[in-house]
């Protein structure tokens, strides 16, 4: 046997595909799942938008992402930026996060190791952490509220969730 011979090896995990039923997608996020459940049974926020986040970078790869609060200092911002690009990183995506109604929940900031844009590929994967993020925030905000509602809050999830797109086409 050669020395340097480990034996069988494991075949290479593949990534998680979308599984497309009639032309429609049904998950773009590989953790979607985990993430709908966390936001269901009410994770703290910051536990939430970091598994979006981390999710959209393993999705997308050599990315780094962040979602901002409205409540954040600009400045705070301002100062990860330029860290960013004084580690080689570029300006990847940024976009804000906004309710149905246009109220401001956010911004999903996204940097890269290397100049480019989103590929077509990954505008729907990004869009839906964008959903998922509104989603976890507007809950979060309204979590008095759904306390106060009982079942008809379990029922407002599962009807925000329904609504949310699948893909951009």
């Amino acid at each position: 046997m050669d020395e340097h011979d480990f034996g069988i090896r494991e075949p290479a995990r593949k990534r998680a595909e979308p599984v497309v039923v009639e032309d429609k997608i049904q998950y773009l996020l590989g953790a979607e799942e985990q993430l709908l459940q966390a936001i269901s049974s009410h994770a703290p926020l910051p536990e939430i938008l970091n598994g979006i986040c981390s999710a959209l970078d393993c999705k997308i790869g050599n990315v780094v992402s962040l979602i901002a609060l409205p409540g954040d200092d600009a400045s705070d911002l301002v100062a990860i930026a330029m860290n960013a690009a004084q580690f080689g990183l570029h300006t990847f995506y940024s976009e804000s996060i906004v309710a149905e109604n246009g109220e401001l929940l956010g911004a999903l900031e996204m940097y890269g190791s290397v100049p480019r844009s989103p590929t077509a590929d990954e505008c729907p994967v990004i869009e839906r952490a964008r959903c998922l993020a509104a989603l976890a925030i507007k809950l979060d905000r309204e979590a008095g509220q759904q306390d106060s509602l009982g079942d008809a809050g379990d029922r407002l999830l599962r009807s925000d969730v329904l609504e949310m797109p699948a893909s951009m086409n």
